[in-house]
């Protein structure tokens, strides 16, 4: 067994834009950007329903396609970021403050995944 399976994980799931996801992409998809002055707060979503409906109804509007990423993170290091509740029963997010971001990225087992892309012409599901 290796270190990474016999680690407990938690899965997350982050709606992107283009740039962010660039920016993923930069990182050989293993870490998230630093966060610009204007944003606090990183804050990956607990379930895929809400990160796919952040995608396609705030990312493609803003900036032409929106992603829908998965990745895991050490399930000890995570229970120090309560789920938060921002809106409905479903609409949980983590709210890791800016500072704490490289270490978060630390903690991530394994790769972050695109799991969904939609597109300002057209919704479309690249995974499935």
């Amino acid at each position: 067994m290796t270190n990474e399976q016999a680690r407990a994980t938690v899965t997350l799931w982050r709606p992107t834009g283009p740039e962010e996801l660039a920016l993923v992409e930069t990182s050989g998809w293993t870490a998230w950007p630093p966060r610009l002055p204007e944003q606090p707060i990183f804050y990956p979503v607990v379930n895929e329903d809400y990160a796919a409906r952040i995608a396609r109804d705030w990312n493609v509007p803003a900036s032409g396609s929106g992603y829908v990423t998965r990745f895991k993170v050490d399930a000890e290091f995570v229970k120090r970021y309560p789920v938060r509740q921002a809106g409905g029963q479903t609409i949980l997010e983590l709210w890791v403050p800016a500072e704490e971001l490289e270490e978060f990225n630390r903690h991530i087992v394994g790769l972050i995944d695109v799991v969904h892309e939609f597109q300002a012409t057209a919704s479309a599901d690249i995974h499935g």
